[in-house]
């Protein structure tokens, strides 16, 4: 459990790099989102780049990149994280990318509309 003094700062997601064969038995206590971590990026690489490209391989639900050349791309189901990750090596704009598949354990938000400096965030069981 996490708690934040800032009402709608969420604490910073939790990447988890681990077998698949371990990530079955992690979904029994966690609900996880599945998706890439992406690093290496070339500098000019916006969040629409990222959502065309990996588009061919599923649903992306977060395309999410930041300007020290790394990205998270969360993928609606597992199926689809696994292709994308297995149709490598990925070139995005002409550069070869470092991508590794991740599961993330899914956060909700609680606020307490009388405490108006608290906020709990905590991970969803399955």
């Amino acid at each position: 459990m996490f708690i934040s003094d800032n009402v709608g700062t969420a604490p910073k997601r939790i990447f988890i790099k681990l077998p698949k064969k371990h990530m079955a038995g992690l979904s029994l206590y966690y609900a996880l989102d599945h998706g890439l971590f992406i690093t290496d990026l070339n500098s000019n690489v916006s969040e629409s780049h990222l959502a065309t490209y990996f588009t061919e391989w599923g649903c992306i639900t977060i395309p999410g990149s930041s300007k020290d050349r790394r990205a998270y791309v969360r993928f609606s189901t597992e199926e689809e994280a696994d292709q994308a990750d297995w149709a490598g090596p990925h070139f995005i704009f002409g550069k070869e990318c470092i991508v590794r598949r991740v599961v993330s354990p899914k956060v909700s938000k609680i606020c307490f509309p009388y405490e108006s400096k608290v906020c709990i965030f905590h991970s969803l069981p399955t």
